[in-house]
């Protein structure tokens, strides 16, 4: 059997700080992992931002539940698990995900906690493991799962470069340009395409 690995924000779900970043008016937040290689420098830049601003994990759960997965998105899951064991390889948090995770059915999601005080302040953050995309993919691996990944951004490319096939999916301009060995797709349709392309079984639309 295969394993699909997905990245989440801007494949499935639309990207959290930027839709925090727009509600609050902060700037600074719609900056992600399409423009920082460095997710270590990402993240205490965001915590010392919302530190600032006053604000915790209620006012960014507070958007959060506004938001919807991508549209196509949920199709596209369903038509993957079909065919598929189906992983979602992120770095989010698990006390960002629930809601969204629960309108795509609830997949398999790997991903962060976060450091929550008891006034709601975020104050630190805790991955699952060093490089948890790529080493998920090498855990896999050893299971003896052939693996396909899609992701977006410069965190993505790691865990592309490890599995059987990576693939590039509403990734930025930039990040096309530096990683040209991935095909790189803009919509579910051309991405359902190169997932058929990637496998080594006989699959159909």
């Amino acid at each position: 059997m295969e394993i699909a690995c997905l990245d989440l924000e801007g494949v499935l779900i639309p990207e959290i700080w930027i839709a925090f970043a727009e509600k609050t008016g902060i700037e600074e937040l719609k900056r992600t992992t399409r423009d920082e290689p460095n997710y270590d420098t990402l993240m205490q830049y965001r915590l010392n931002i919302l530190d600032q601003h006053g604000l915790g994990i209620n006012e960014i759960q507070e958007v959060i539940a506004t938001l919807e997965p991508l549209p196509g998105a949920i199709e596209f899951v369903n038509w993957l698990r079909e065919r598929f064991q189906v992983v979602i390889l992120s770095d989010t948090f698990y006390q960002f995900a629930q809601p969204l995770m629960r309108q795509l059915g609830f997949p398999t999601l790997l991903c962060h906690n976060l450091e929550i005080a008891d006034d709601g302040r975020v104050v630190n953050y805790h991955l699952r493991q060093a490089n948890p995309k790529r080493q998920a993919i090498v855990g896999f691996k050893s299971l003896y799962y052939r693996t396909i990944a899609a992701g977006d951004s410069y965190n993505d490319t790691t865990m592309l470069a490890e599995a059987d096939a990576g693939i590039l999916f509403h990734a930025p301009d930039n990040v096309i340009a530096e990683f040209p060995q991935f095909p790189a797709v803009h919509n579910f349709d051309a991405l359902k395409r190169e997932f058929i392309k990637a496998s080594n079984r006989e699959l159909t639309l």
